[in-house]
């Protein structure tokens, strides 16, 4: 396989990243919709619209701060264009967590707003990182060379982690994963976004030691240290597990 992969079209091309977003955000969404028809939502149309713009607008904002730090090297250079092209997907769940509960707050709804989208979000996490995969050496989501059998050439000559890659088995296993704890157990309200959110925050947490960040002396980078702040926020989780179940179905 050669990177990055393009559709092409005549004697241009598509790159099948922006493909692979595109239909991430469609399929999602139409996933999404297709659960809130069948299944009860104590939430009203009119507040989860409210919800997704507030969600929205944390995600864009949290994506492209976090993005902008990962390398303080390069903050001389910061502008709008830089802004724009820099992005993470750490800063964009932990933005959005943001923007949901002070909007949450604003409209008076107390209930969880995140579990019928934890389902479609993994959807559309394998669906995107499939494009960053397939987007090589463009995306940055590589991981660092590698002796390992599966390390991939992602066009430099160089073999790498391919932690895109992992990303993905991470998303397949967690999805199994909770469709099994919910054939076996009630979760409590809220509680299926509480695993998905901690989950990735410790997998991002540790991925990140094989990925070519820019880390401080105290052999951290900015994505780790908004995980740690994300897992902190989430400390209950930890230490009482139990609450997530509600009751044994």
């Amino acid at each position: 396989m050669h990177f990055p992969v393009n559709i092409p079209i005549g004697t241009s091309s598509i790159p099948i990243h922006f493909v692979c977003e595109t239909l991430a955000y469609f399929i999602g969404y139409r996933y999404y919709a297709y659960l809130r028809k069948h299944n009860y939502d104590a939430i009203t149309a009119e507040n989860r619209l409210i919800i997704f713009i507030g969600a929205a607008a944390g995600a864009f904002i949290g994506s492209h701060m976090v993005g902008v730090l990962e390398n303080p090297a390069l903050l001389s250079h910061f502008n709008l264009i830089y802004f724009m092209g820099n992005k993470t997907i750490v800063g964009g769940f932990m933005g959005g967590l943001i923007g949901v509960e002070l909007t949450k707050k604003q409209i008076g709804v107390t209930v969880s707003s995140g579990d019928v989208m934890v389902y479609p979000l993994i959807l559309a996490m394998i669906i995107g990182r499939t494009g960053c995969f397939l987007a090589g050496l463009e995306d940055g989501t590589f991981g660092i060379p590698s002796n390992l059998p599966w390390a991939i050439n992602f066009g430099d000559g160089i073999s790498r982690h391919p932690t895109n890659l992992y990303e993905i088995l991470f998303w397949m296993i967690l999805w199994a994963g909770l469709f099994f704890i919910e054939r076996r157990n009630i979760l409590a309200d809220g509680a299926r976004f509480k695993i998905m959110m901690t989950s990735y925050l410790v997998f991002r947490l540790g991925v990140e030691f094989i990925k070519p960040d820019y880390f401080f002396s105290f052999g951290l980078s900015v994505i780790q240290l908004v995980c740690l702040i994300g897992i902190l926020y989430y400390y209950k989780v930890f230490i009482s597990p139990k609450s997530l179940i509600q009751n044994h179905a």
